[in-house]
């Protein structure tokens, strides 16, 4: 259902729990028989496929998800316009994604909270650059490339903002810079390797960022190995002194040249034990991180009611 309570206040909620966020929503979509191989990717079922998005969304509501992430990670205008969508339909698509996840949340009887995503630049080029940041843009450009849909997504009336899969702290500024006034709360959370960003950037100088910025409820990282959570949540927490947010993906690597996956999952929801008591207090899975994944981790997460 329609959650009663900002997400902020459950996060901030003094219980043992945590809230569990959903998992891959394209690996979901292919298990369904999707094809994502469009430069779109899942975005392109917003136009073509939306009953698609808002089974795989009920799908993890019924694995236990209490967060469902929009399909509008790799949703820009631009992309879409290089289908021949104009700025109007594009729009429209971006609130479905909203909708869609709303539809899918509205279905149980617990709260279910929509987190619209906001995915970087590099995923509206598709070819792997937000692994590596740095795409030669000023701060200020990437700022103008994110605003207008951020407008577009705020207007579907999501409960949060998801500035996801961050790769460098330029980007994070401009993101932080895009939604202000936008009157919705924001989470922001890095791709990291190695304990530093993508691009190579201290994490406690990356989610410096975020500190003192009372539109961002959560800080922390996503599409990372698994194994790179465990030094990401202490800075995230002890830098800003907010909740942490962690999804990773399987342990799996892309290969975005020849566009598979490669090596072993290595993703343990056992491991929500130790990212909540390092301060995590919104957890899930990313890429490659199913429902049957997301059912354990809601089992063993206590999750906050």
């Amino acid at each position: 259902m329609k959650p009663d309570r900002p997400l902020a206040a459950v996060l901030g909620a003094d219980a043992p729990g945590a809230v569990v966020l959903d998992g891959g929503l394209s690996n979901q979509l292919k298990a369904q028989g999707c094809d994502l191989s469009d430069a779109l990717w899942s975005a392109r079922l917003l136009a073509d496929g939306p009953h698609q998005i808002e089974a795989a969304h009920a799908a993890y509501v019924r694995a236990g998800a209490q967060v469902l992430i929009t399909a509008s990670y790799q949703a820009t205008f631009e992309g879409f316009a290089r289908r021949g969508t104009g700025r109007s339909e594009a729009a429209a698509l971006l609130g479905r994604s909203v909708e869609l996840a709303r539809a899918a949340g509205e279905s149980v009887g617990q709260e279910v909270w929509v987190a619209a995503s906001v995915g970087p630049y590099g995923a509206m080029l598709a070819d792997g650059s937000e692994y590596r940041g740095r795409y030669g843009l000023s701060v200020r450009e990437l700022e103008r490339f994110h605003r207008p849909r951020v407008e577009a997504l705020v207007a579907a009336a999501p409960d949060v903002l998801a500035l996801e899969t961050v790769p460098d702290t330029d980007e994070a500024e401009a993101l932080l810079r895009a939604v202000e006034g936008a009157g919705t709360p924001v989470w922001l959370s890095y791709t990291v390797a190695g304990g530093r960003t993508r691009a190579g950037q201290p994490l406690d100088a990356a989610f410096a960022l975020a500190a003192g910025n009372n539109q961002v409820i959560a800080v922390g990282v996503n599409c990372c190995e698994p194994r790179d959570v465990d030094a990401a949540v202490e800075p995230a927490a002890s830098v800003t002194g907010k909740p942490v947010v962690v999804y990773p993906n399987s342990g799996e690597r892309w290969d975005a040249e020849g566009r598979r996956w490669r090596g072993g999952a290595t993703y343990d929801p056992g491991r929500v034990r130790e990212w909540r008591a390092a301060g995590a207090r919104l957890v899930g899975g990313c890429c490659r991180v199913g429902p049957a994944e997301i059912a354990e981790l809601a089992r063993l997460a206590g999750t906050v009611a």
